[in-house]
């Protein structure tokens, strides 16, 4: 005879599956109420933070800027992750890292354009040096950076490299998220708080996807 269902691995694996989704979920409403509330009672923080970075403005750092954006750009992305499962389709022993990419990636860009498309947040009116497209909310840059730089630091820590190594990458790969984020308040192509709720679900919605293609190879085993 089948076990019981509930007593399946398939019931406790599905029901860890669900309970990440549930906890996403729970930020993004988070995200959501702070970003209503911030909106309400405190619009003027993203103002003034436009005017202080001013304070920063010269042409060197403009290009400087320019610069960092553009490595959050779909235009350095999207080769930057066909570049990553092209490596893997040639390599013997990566593959799993094939649908890593997709998942991630694709995953991301839907859930970007669905969170632009519901809250309708438009761009601020004094951009800096160009007018950027599209919809503020939330910083797709930023929720874009996260989801891609991100899966490769977990990548590299998964590949076993020399922690001498691996700590100084992860720096620089932590510093350039910052950077992509700071460069869009600086750049007066998104408020502040653009950014940082592009990193709270871009970095939970990683999360979420790495912790199911960890628990899919059981999954599938168990069916």
């Amino acid at each position: 005879m089948f076990p019981p269902f509930k007593n399946h691995p398939v019931w406790y694996i599905s029901i860890d599956l669900l309970f990440h989704m549930i906890l996403f979920i729970s930020v993004l409403a988070a995200v959501v109420f702070t970003l209503k509330k911030h909106l309400r009672e405190h619009k003027e923080i993203d103002l003034l933070v436009f005017k202080r970075l001013l304070l920063l403005q010269t042409p060197v750092f403009d290009k400087f800027m320019l610069m960092i954006t553009s490595l959050g750009n779909h235009q350095v992305l999207i080769p930057s992750n066909l570049f990553l499962i092209l490596g893997f389709v040639i390599s013997k022993d990566q593959h799993n890292y094939i649908l890593a990419v997709l998942l991630v990636s694709l995953s991301s860009l839907l859930l970007m354009f669905i969170l632009k498309r519901v809250f309708r947040r438009k761009r601020p009116l004094t951009p800096l040096l160009f007018q950027a497209r599209g919809l503020s909310f939330p910083s797709g840059h930023a929720m874009m950076s996260v989801a891609f730089y991100g899966l490769l630091l977990h990548m590299l820590f998964n590949a076993g490299i020399n922690p001498n190594l691996y700590i100084p990458l992860s720096i620089v790969i932590i510093l350039l998220i910052l950077a992509i984020g700071f460069s869009r308040v600086y750049l007066q192509v998104h408020y502040v708080s653009d950014v940082l709720a592009g990193f709270v679900v871009g970095g939970s919605w990683l999360y979420v996807c790495l912790h199911v293609l960890k628990k899919l190879p059981e999954l599938l085993a168990e069916l």
